[in-house]
């Protein structure tokens, strides 16, 4: 029961979550004012916002004016229900839960954000790095100096890749947000965890991209664009030059790494060690 009760919390900061996606990119404030259609404008009833429930009960239309709501929507909600209830189950109802449950909400957000947009506000990023310091001052688990160092390593590794890159290429490859953003998800997990989630974010990411691509060029490429148009997997300023971005890579390894790291890691280091 009580499970289920983390649930719920979560689906409904996953609806603040929403609040976030849609209005930091347009500079608007998440606070005020109250939550509205992004079609017709109309403000909402509080019925109209209970997470999960009003969007299946509204059949994911508008109330007011019965157009289409994104389906994204209802997709952040239980996501973060889905982590609130994976992190109480693993760190019980704990400044870790709050802890990691905090930088997952970020990620979310960051996610959504730089998939659509292909940007990473620094407001989801420059405080955090130095709230994410903060934490580790308080927490068993992560040490100030580890942290100290997952911030420099992340800013650092990627700032040599940007400007190997640049130097190779002659343009730009990896943007200052995603520096930000290992930066601050050094700062929450450390050295080690910086370390995974550059291996894994590049892994994943390098395979996604190429098989992106390859179905790009099929005879379906124009179902596969509507496909990744109605899902919000692609900006629609930027239809005929389409570029993957990396921060939902980066936050895939990082939430790996919260559940999986340490064990992947020794596996790892057990793996390599029986072949010396």
């Amino acid at each position: 029961m009580i499970a289920i009760l983390f649930f719920i919390l979560g689906g409904c900061i996953g609806s603040f979550l929403n609040v976030c996606i849609y209005r930091l990119p347009q500079n608007r404030s998440i606070v005020a004012p109250r939550s509205f259609c992004p079609q017709c404008k109309t403000f909402l009833k509080f019925y109209h916002n209970i997470p999960i429930i009003s969007y299946v009960i509204l059949k994911g239309r508008c109330s007011f004016c019965k157009k289409k709501v994104s389906f994204l929507y209802i997709t952040v909600e239980l996501i973060a229900g889905v982590f609130a209830l994976l992190y109480f189950l693993r760190f019980g109802f704990t400044l870790d839960f709050a802890f990691f449950f905090l930088l997952t909400s970020l990620l979310i957000i960051i996610f959504f954000i730089d998939v659509q947009y292909g940007i990473i506000p620094n407001s989801l990023t420059v405080p955090f790095i130095l709230i994410g310091f903060a934490f580790s001052f308080i927490l068993k688990a992560l040490k100030p100096f580890d942290s100290f160092c997952g911030i420099v390593t992340g800013a650092a590794f990627l700032m040599l890749i940007a400007w190997i890159y640049k130097a190779v290429a002659k343009k730009d490859g990896i943007g200052g947000g995603d520096i930000k953003l290992l930066a601050m998800i050094g700062a929450f997990i450390g050295f080690k965890g910086v370390l995974f989630t550059v291996i894994i974010g590049s892994l994943s990411g390098s395979i996604a991209g190429a098989l992106f691509f390859i179905f790009m060029k099929k005879k379906d490429s124009e179902l596969l664009r509507r496909f990744l148009l109605i899902t919000s997997f692609m900006p629609t300023k930027e239809q005929n030059s389409v570029s993957l971005p990396f921060a939902p890579f980066l936050s895939a390894g990082a939430v790996l790494y919260i559940f999986f790291g340490e064990v992947l890691i020794n596996w790892y280091i057990n793996f390599f060690e029986s072949f010396v």
